[in-house]
This record gives C-alpha cells, sequence and structure tokens, in this order.
C-alpha cells in the first residue's frame, strides 16, 4: 500500500494549537486504501498542546504574544520531511490554512483571519523536495496522481 504522511489533527488526533483535533472522514477513509502516516509538525518541533496561535509574518513565524516560534516551525519541518524520506512518501495530505501545513493561503499575520496566498513551512519544505501536497478539499488530487 502507497504510504501518505497526513496532518494528525486531520486524523482526529488533538494536536491542534487549541487542543483540538479537526477530523475529516474523507481523509480517515484513506486508510483503507493507503499507509496514512500521522504527523503533526508543530509537536515535532517541541511545541505544546494546546499552544498560543501562531501565523507567518514575512520569514518568521510568530506567536499572538509576540514570541518568535520560527526555529520550532522549522525543526518540526524538517523532523516531518525525514519521517517522508524514510517511508518513501510522495505525498502529504496538510491542514489548510496552518502556518506549518497550509499548501495555498496562510493567514497573513496580522490575527484578524484574513488570508493570503502563502505556504506553510512543512508545506513549503515538502514541495521544495519533490513532495505533493495537498490540503483536505483536494483529495480528488490524489486520483490525478494515481492515473499517472
Amino acid at each position: 500500500m502507497k504510504k501518505i504522511l497526513v496532518s494528525a489533527c486531520l486524523l482526529g488526533i488533538p494536536c491542534r494549537y487549541d487542543g483540538k483535533s479537526k477530523p475529516i472522514q474523507t481523509v480517515i477513509d484513506l486508510k483503507d486504501k493507503y499507509n496514512l502516516i500521522p504527523i503533526c509538525p508543530e509537536t515535532l518541533g517541541g511545541l505544546p498542546i494546546p499552544r498560543i496561535p501562531a501565523e507567518i509574518q514575512g520569514d518568521r513565524v510568530i506567536r499572538k504574544d509576540g514570541t518568535d516560534v520560527t526555529l520550532e516551525y522549522e525543526r518540526g519541518a524538517n523532523k516531518s520531511l525525514e519521517i517522508a524520506l524514510e517511508n518513501n512518501c510522495k505525498i502529504a495530505i496538510l491542514k489548510a490554512k496552518s502556518p506549518s501545513c497550509g499548501n495555498c493561503e496562510i493567514y497573513d499575520g496580522t490575527y484578524t483571519k484574513t488570508l493570503i496566498k502563502g505556504k506553510g513551512v512543512t508545506a513549503n519544505l515538502f514541495e521544495k523536495n519533490g513532495i505533493l501536497v495537498i490540503n483536505e478539499s483536494e483529495l480528488h488530487k490524489l486520483n490525478e496522481d494515481n492515473s499517472k
């Protein structure tokens, strides 16, 4: 079975900044077709659950209280990439809009729920290393990938 990395929160694991999860049944159901490997780059980087929300500001990741957590995000992205490479994963399904996992849009760093075009730290690193990153609303791209 092909291995796919998946944001742990999408599989129902409570690891988000608010201590909750965002289970998506269509993602969970992929376990019948793929070997799903859960990751949470933020916790892999050493951040606690729950944690103060963070957003990308320029080339830094800044918590709402002003603390720079860029190193933790980078550490988590690198550990996630190690897991991907160890498992020969070519695809990752990551949580949209996240400062780690967002692959199309992220919040703009103002904490006003304003979205901008951009990528999270892990999504960006994965793509630079040839891993296809999709979010929970792009599962149709799995079928496109399989037809190649």
